[in-house]
């Protein structure tokens, strides 16, 4: 057991530190944008980004998902051929898919300019934007090639680059072109990221095999039957996404969907690498033990309590200092995005409790459970997306998000306990009604109902008390002291640099 914990931390760990330095270029990246393009320019960005999120996940029809389980699951029986089948479909898939999703763009731009912005201004940058779909599709299909094969390293090392060569390419070019740079940057990130995807990539030796039409389309049907509805899934989020910020453009405004964007990054940024974690080494893993619903069972245990003890202090110290980060991140104009933070911060805990439940549907291949669950949950949300900006204004965005993962954890708890009669350990059972109280303390204490300054500290004791316990948790956890255990491992990573 306490060697399973090591690998959930220690790919947790490889992850999270790619993922800081993420964070840190991601706060440069953001600060110049926002404060050279202010909040429209934001929304403006976040418009783009969910128009080719939304195209891009119908072009790749899900198989950079399935094709994880595929290649985890061909490894798992031990037959070179079979892996080797399967990258080879996965890698022509995602050209053959990109490409088709790239011409779709470019035909299509003016209509979707119009129901996205209200007029076809901007159809002609979306055109310019259909090259991203081509490279993030081939990019997705040889992520999944590093992922199915758990190579958590390269992976963490492609994070790394591509946020690297995305702020030095993106800097400039806002830079230079202020608004007008948005669209080169999106493309040039898109490019990068598929060059550094390809370097890592070609690093995972397989068999050379020559598969004929027949046969590539024998693979295929496999493949795609289960993309589509991990296809279907991603759509509908994406969906989802873009219709909430055209509701938000259409009743409020450009700047309210900034406001939107930036309140979205802040409340996710921190969980970001354990939920990456999650799908790099957790979903890999629990696909090759399915059928062992013991392990299963413990598996889903072991991740909820490590990504709990990891995420909680982050969860806490967004609720409590919300306004002062914005300031620091974006700019003063983006203080009333602080509503919709908090709340969204509640739901971004739901979503550490119930990723490691909602993994196993898809580790068990139960592709038409996955899927009534997604549609009643992306319905739900976009209900309550709507509800939430007639009653509450902005800070209804929040609260739906929140409301969607009330929703969600009593679905997915009820599937997976039927699916492999899965039960929470009591300790886990105490540690998520602790963290939901905490975050509910923390929230109500930086409501407004008390001076700022006593809201403030008092949220601040609450987070330094559960940073403590979450570090003596995990300490107890491996046996060991996690200061001494980093404090080894980095002495043991100097010797071997000496050497």
């Amino acid at each position: 057991m306490s060697s399973s914990y090591r690998q959930i931390l220690k790919s947790s760990a490889l992850i999270g530190g790619s993922s800081i330095i993420n964070v840190l270029l991601g706060v440069v990246r953001t600060k110049v944008m926002a404060v050279l393009i202010g909040t429209e320019g934001m929304g403006l960005f976040g418009a783009f980004s969910s128009v080719t999120a939304l195209v891009g996940g119908i072009a790749g029809m899900g198989i950079n998902t399935s094709g994880v389980r595929q290649i985890a699951a061909a490894m798992a029986s031990n037959d070179p051929q079979r892996t080797a089948r399967t990258i080879v479909t996965i890698r022509r898939a995602a050209f053959f898919l990109g490409s088709l999703g790239m011409l779709s763009l470019l035909a299509l731009s003016k209509p979707i300019a119009q129901a996205t912005f209200g007029n076809p201004q901007q159809a002609l940058a979306l055109a310019l934007l259909s090259v991203t779909i081509l490279c993030s599709a081939v990019t997705a299909g040889q992520t999944a090639l590093l992922q199915g094969h758990r190579r958590i390293g390269d992976l963490a090392a492609l994070n790394v680059w591509g946020s690297v060569f995305g702020t030095a390419i993106s800097i400039p070019l806002i830079f230079l072109l202020r608004a007008q740079g948005i669209v080169p940057v999106l493309v040039a990130v898109s490019a990068l990221a598929l060059l550094t995807s390809w370097w890592y990539a070609r690093r995972v030796k397989t068999p050379r095999i020559t598969l004929c039409w027949s046969e590539f389309c024998t693979e295929l049907r496999s493949l795609v039957g289960l993309g589509m509805v991990f296809m279907s899934a991603g759509l509908m989020m994406s969906a989802v996404s873009y219709l909430t910020r055209v509701l938000v453009i259409h009743q409020m405004s450009l700047e309210a969907s900034g406001l939107y964007q930036a309140a979205w990054t802040l409340s996710s940024v921190y969980v970001g690498f354990i939920l990456s974690a999650m799908g790099a080494d957790y979903y890999p893993r629990l696909t090759a033990v399915a059928n062992d619903h013991k392990l299963v069972d413990r598996l889903v245990n072991e991740q909820t309590e490590v990504s709990l003890l990891l995420a909680l202090p982050g969860v806490l110290g967004t609720l409590a200092f919300a306004p002062g980060v914005l300031h620091l991140l974006y700019s003063p104009h983006f203080a009333p995005a602080a509503e919709i933070v908090r709340w969204q911060t509640l739901g971004v805990l739901g979503r550490v409790i119930t990723w490691p439940m909602g993994f196993v549907v898809l580790a068990k291949g139960c592709a038409r459970t996955f899927l009534w669950m997604e549609i009643a949950s992306n319905l739900l949300h976009l209900g309550f997306i709507w509800l939430g900006l007639r009653w509450f204004g902005l800070r209804g965005l929040g609260l739906a998000f929140f409301g969607l993962y009330v929703f969600y954890g009593f679905l997915v708890f009820a599937v997976v306990r039927k699916l492999v009669g899965f039960h929470w350990t009591v300790s886990n059972a105490r540690l998520i009604a602790a963290g939901l109280l905490l975050g509910t303390l923390v929230l109500f204490l930086t409501s407004g109902i008390l001076p700022q300054s006593l809201g403030v500290a008092l949220s601040g004791i609450v987070f330094l008390a559960t940073c403590f316990y979450s570090m003596q948790r995990l300490g107890q956890i491996l046996g060991c002291p996690l200061p001494l255990l980093l404090a080894e491992k980095l002495r043991a990573r100097f010797r071997i640099a000496a050497a």
